[in-house]
């Protein structure tokens, strides 16, 4: 199975970093349900950093996802909906995503066995 690998970094609004930590601790506090909607998007992993350049805040999302994956703004699961609203309220829509060049990546046998699954 192919998979993509991607790191996409997101300017986030000014003012909005409680909201931000309110958002992660959301996430943390629901992991079972986070981990439910992963399988639909044929998502392996997900990891969210966080960055602050010259007082601007930014998120990174390093994420490992298998082809043909549903896309989460077409989710109806709760979180999901509950995630694309934290989003909208603290993304920068005027600041372009910008997606980082994958220069290498290697995973073990194992790691590579359980995605192909």
């Amino acid at each position: 199975m192919a998979v993509r690998v991607e790191l996409t970094r997101f300017r986030v609004l000014p003012g909005r970093g409680g909201v931000v930590e309110e958002w992660m601790a959301f996430l943390r506090d629901h992991e079972q349900a986070v981990r439910q909607t992963l399988g639909p998007e044929h998502m392996h992993v997900e990891t969210i950093f966080s960055e602050t350049v010259d007082s601007v805040e930014y998120l990174y999302w390093y994420s490992v996802q298998g082809e043909g994956g549903d896309d989460v703004t077409s989710s109806g699961h709760w979180l999901d909906r509950a995630h694309l609203d934290y989003w909208r309220r603290c993304i920068d829509p005027s600041f372009p995503p910008e997606d980082l060049t994958v220069r290498q990546h290697v995973v073990t046998a194992a790691v590579q066995d359980a995605i192909d699954d």
